[in-house]
């Protein structure tokens, strides 16, 4: 979605991107109601109309947005552009988008991976740098813990407590 807001922002002229993000927000839309449901995962009839959906959105972009003219005398592979490579890598990448709709498990976005590492990313900033390879890694195995901890809805104090103490299955309880 970032990159659709990206590409709305820095070329208007191209159409394909809003219903693109549509898509996204309907296939989420669509699987929030089916978890809040219970359901363990999407119909057929949403499957196949989201993929269908998918695949003409792309075929647009790509007439939209044809590969360049070889040109004569030149070797190596064309420049495709900014916009060019992300339709390819949508197309390529289908069913790892679309895997969300699949695989309830599979989050809609990667906020949290990101939050993981934004903690990681200032402290680097504040501090500079780790002093040394072995404080890196025991500063990444705390966090880890941490974050694992709040992911199980556990006490990131208790849990930590626990595992100095040798119960290292309290998170995983």
């Amino acid at each position: 979605l970032r990159e659709l807001k990206g590409m709305e922002e820095n070329h208007p002229e191209q159409t394909w991107h809003k219903r693109f993000s549509g898509l996204l927000m309907e296939m989420k839309h669509v699987r929030d109601k089916a978890v809040s449901k219970g359901k363990a995962a999407l119909s057929y009839y949403y499957l196949h109309k989201f993929s269908t959906c998918y695949d003409e959105i792309i075929h647009t972009a790509c007439a939209e947005n044809p590969l360049p003219e070889a040109v004569p005398g030149k070797k190596g592979r064309r420049k495709r552009g900014k916009v060019r490579a992300l339709i390819d890598r949508l197309e390529k990448y289908k069913d790892s988008v679309m895997m969300f709709t699949k695989d309830f498990r599979v989050d809609f976005d990667n906020n949290l991976a990101e939050r993981d590492l934004r903690n990681i990313k200032v402290k680097v900033k504040v501090s500079g740098c780790f002093r040394t390879d072995e404080g890196a890694r025991d500063y990444l195995r705390i966090m880890s813990f941490i974050g694992t901890a709040r992911k199980h809805g556990k006490n990131a104090y208790e849990a930590i407590n626990h595992a100095l103490s040798g119960d290292l299955d309290y998170i995983y309880c």
